[in-house]
């Protein structure tokens, strides 16, 4: 049981670095903050490395999370893309552990199948289902806001989960075997 500790979930990315802090409280979850980091305009990949990492010291600083957790850069079809992804990703890290933070990774297929029960979800329907969790009244503008707060919310989720714990197939698997909590 999770009795108060405050997560910083971030999805890394080069254009646009998505975070989302929660709170966990007597094992009750509150969204404290999300948003994106827009790294369009500036110019070369370097410079978008300094502003990841000072984003980054920003958040630690303004929230001081107690444990960090970051997606996992995904293998797709250009080498280069995932280069700079893992650069942009190892900031984060270095940032977090330089500060004796914790930090944990997480794939995204295990992100996606934390919050709905499906590994192959849209960041729509995740985003979806973290508006229902956390009761967001809007969805950000940008997705990578709530892949960022999904990642914290996954976090959350993996934590202490005792061994034998009841696991279920799906979203309909859940509503199934609780009725009174899905509303």
């Amino acid at each position: 049981m999770v009795k108060d500790k405050i997560i910083l979930g971030i999805d890394p990315g080069t254009t646009i670095m998505g975070y989302g802090v929660i709170h966990i409280k007597n094992n009750k979850m509150s969204l404290l903050a999300m948003g994106s980091i827009n790294l369009t305009k500036i110019d070369t990949h370097f410079m978008k490395l300094k502003k990841i990492f000072e984003r980054t010291n920003y958040l630690i600083d303004e929230y001081k999370p107690d444990e960090v957790a970051i997606e996992a850069p995904f293998m797709g079809k250009n080498p280069q893309s995932m280069l700079k992804l893992g650069r942009a990703q190892g900031i984060s890290i270095a940032v977090a552990l330089s500060r004796e933070i914790p930090v944990t990774e997480y794939s995204p297929k295990k992100i996606k199948q934390s919050i709905t029960g499906k590994g192959t979800a849209s960041k729509e329907q995740v985003a979806g289902m973290l508006v229902s969790l956390l009761k967001i009244k809007t969805i950000p503008t940008h997705l990578d806001a709530s892949d960022g707060l999904a990642v914290a919310v996954c976090h959350y989720f993996q934590m202490g989960k005792p061994v034998g714990e009841k696991g279920y197939t799906g979203w309909k698997a859940f509503i199934k075997e609780n009725p009174g909590r899905a509303k």
